[in-house]
């Protein structure tokens, strides 16, 4: 009796991808990897795919990295309660920005990019030009405002990212502490006063303090 015949894949074709295994296997490579190592063949190696495959869900790798930055933000951005002072309304905002960022700093190496931007993340900018145009800045003197924040923020967490992952596995004295432990008293007596405490006290998290100083200055007349 003729067995029925079963359709066959053409050799060499790759198997259909989805974009949802798209956007997951990228988001293993920069995680685990950094952003420098995704590229467009090293993801179509990873889902056993050709890189001619994966325009067919990306346009380019910005446009996929783009696409990762809203599915981090929707999955971990959270919007919080907002107080009725707009000054504190710029300081919970920017902080939930903060807190999100700082459990996955790829993130902000994509960022400072400035060109990408994730439409999921506009509710939080929107707080914050909000709530200094309701402190009284011109909705252009706000934006200059929010990029401040946002270069402060940023700027924290890549610090810290960095300084982590320089450490990490590393328990040789860094050149700071070496430069720290000769200081001149004579030459530099407020620092020779702190030396000892510079790391511990470097290490603090002061994140939202200097939110607080940074805003109260964008909001000084003058």
């Amino acid at each position: 009796m003729p067995q029925p015949s079963v359709p066959r894949r053409s050799p060499g074709r790759p198997p259909r991808i989805s974009r949802a295994e798209v956007i997951a296997t990228a988001r293993r490579i920069v995680t685990e990897e950094g952003v420098d190592r995704l590229t467009m063949r090293r993801l179509a190696t990873e889902v056993g795919s050709t890189p001619m495959a994966l325009y067919h869900h990306v346009r380019d790798k910005d446009e996929l990295l783009v696409l990762l930055l809203d599915d981090y933000a929707a999955r971990a951005l959270r919007r919080p309660e907002l107080p009725d002072h707009p000054r504190e309304r710029v300081v919970v905002a920017a902080a939930a920005i903060h807190e999100a960022l700082a459990a996955c700093p790829w993130i902000v190496e994509v960022l400072t990019a400035d060109d990408l931007m994730s439409t999921s993340a506009l509710w939080f900018v929107e707080q914050i030009v909000d709530g200094l145009v309701g402190c009284g800045l011109s909705p252009e003197r706000a934006v200059h405002g929010y990029r401040a924040i946002w270069y402060y923020t940023a700027g924290e967490i890549v610090v810290r990212a960095t300084a982590a992952r320089r450490r990490e596995g590393d328990d040789r004295a860094t050149y700071r502490e070496q430069v720290f432990g000769e200081i001149d008293p004579d030459e530099l007596p407020r620092l020779a006063q702190v030396a000892d405490r510079w790391a511990a006290l470097t290490a603090e998290d002061t994140y939202r303090d200097g939110l607080r100083a940074l805003v109260a200055g964008l909001l000084a007349p003058g």
